[in-house]
């Protein structure tokens, strides 16, 4: 901050120095006079404002001095009474005080954004450059991330890894428990534009916006913010539905562009989500793909560690298959280039205008309407990658992701020789022919999702 201080300073003074030209004395000592007075003036309001507000800056100086006491216990910091407000408890809180808190937030985010503090570097000096990253999306699903946590502890070759965990819901318990890795390197951000952070103003839900399910006349008439741009089936945004797609474009973009760790970075970077859970030789077998991608595959632009549903291990365990890549079985652990990044970003106009609010559905699109040829994924025959969360916004059954664990653990124990495998073959080469998604799910038709998807590439 002192560097970025003294280059204002610097650009001020030249800013007065034209400005003010080489004026004569009694020029000079009238202008200094009249500065004074300025001076004074703003003093006294500044004073007069100050008591007037001295009770509410108090709460707030308190709150700042516990959640900045140091960058490293930064991102730990929650005072309990001054703890993110969820939907549930909108009501309970004054709009100022709701206000003050997410302002607040919304600082310590931006902090840790900027200031991107690898925990565990000093431990693992000895990281290979250009060896894996693994990119987390996490909502606030903290037993599927424990789970989650639990698969990568027991990776083999973890520790060449940098683990990054991308959030869009701040919860000091959710913190806790990724501060808490000792297995690698980790890095921690925060999407930006949460719901969390803007609790009563888009991006997330403005009590000012269309209902979902009011017509588009009857939405005129009321005069809602969006009454001009509902989706493909005549409904306007769901904040909760919306975040996901935002919160993966921007997660891919900061950590290609923005991330200073990765500056350069020629590596794989294997997208993962919260609820999933990987298998002890997802390192290996990743490492054997981009070996055998580079002898006998250079166009593959994906790597997949396998697509839903689980399989025999003893036939399928050295095999994969390459094909064009599809939205509904390719989705889970991603590896990409910086290459097949940079194809995609290419295409932002198009993904952040297509009206589904699903990335993956929108990835598809690309394939047949943007892309100058369709995604070619190299994908394992026996999946490494499983879903363990079989609940959340697309589903309304429990969470149970202890029990989903249970029984792919069971399929892997069953399976344990032949993980790791020496060598990889490529069983099928299938034509690289893409698909259209049969049909849009609608939900992000909102005008002011566009822009804001569309901004994140201008974001400095």
């Amino acid at each position: 901050m002192s560097e970025m201080n003294e280059w204002g300073r610097l650009n001020v003074t030249e800013s007065v120095k034209i400005a003010i030209g080489f004026p004569s004395l009694p020029e000079m000592r009238f202008r200094i006079y009249k500065r004074k007075v300025v001076i004074v003036t703003l003093v006294v309001l500044a004073c007069t404002f100050t008591f007037w507000t001295n009770g509410r800056q108090k709460k707030r100086e308190e709150f700042a001095k516990e959640s900045v006491m140091s960058k490293s216990s930064l991102v730990q910091a929650t005072p309990a009474n001054h703890r993110p407000i969820n939907d549930s408890q909108q009501g309970t809180v004054s709009k100022q005080e709701l206000e003050n808190i997410t302002l607040i937030y919304r600082g310590i985010v931006f902090q840790l954004n900027f200031d991107q503090t690898i925990r565990n570097e000093d431990k693992f000096k000895n990281r290979p450059k250009d060896d894996l990253v693994v990119l987390v999306q996490v909502h606030n699903r903290l037993e599927n991330l424990k789970l989650l946590i639990e698969s990568l502890r027991r990776a083999r070759g973890i520790e060449n890894v940098l683990l990054v965990f991308s959030h869009d819901y701040w919860s000091p318990e959710i913190n806790q428990v990724v501060t808490a890795i000792d297995f690698c390197p980790v890095l921690q951000i925060f999407f930006p534009f949460s719901i969390q952070l803007y609790p009563q103003e888009f991006p997330g839900n403005d009590p000012r916006d269309c209902p979902r399910d009011i017509s588009k006349t009857d939405a005129l008439k009321l005069g809602c913010n969006n009454a001009e741009y509902p989706d493909s089936f005549g409904h306007y945004r769901e904040a909760k539905f919306s975040q996901t797609k935002h919160h993966w474009w921007w997660k891919l973009h900061f950590v290609w562009e923005k991330v200073k760790v990765l500056k350069g970075h020629n590596g794989l970077v294997l997208l993962v989500e919260d609820d999933h859970f990987l298998s002890p030789d997802f390192y290996h077998l990743l490492k054997k793909m981009s070996s055998l991608k580079r002898e006998q595959c250079p166009d593959c632009d994906i790597l997949s560690l396998g697509a839903y549903g689980h399989v025999s291990y003893a036939s399928k365990a050295n095999k994969v298959e390459v094909k064009a890549w599809k939205s509904t079985e390719h989705n889970m652990g991603m590896a990409l280039s910086r290459e097949t990044y940079q194809k995609l970003i290419r295409c932002t106009d198009t993904f952040c205008t297509y009206d589904d609010y699903n990335w993956d559905w929108s990835i598809q699109h690309l394939t047949v309407s943007c892309l100058p040829t369709f995604l070619k994924v190299m994908v394992s025959e026996a999946p490494r990658i499983f879903h363990a969360g079989e609940c959340g916004i697309h589903h309304n059954r429990a969470c149970m992701p202890s029990s989903q664990t249970a029984m792919i653990d069971r399929v892997l124990q069953s399976n344990v020789n032949q993980l790791f495998p020496k060598s990889l073959l490529i069983t099928k080469r299938l034509p690289a022919v893409g698909t259209s998604p049969n049909t849009k799910n609608g939900g992000w038709g909102d005008i002011r999702d566009h822009e804001l998807c569309k901004s994140y590439r201008k974001i400095q």
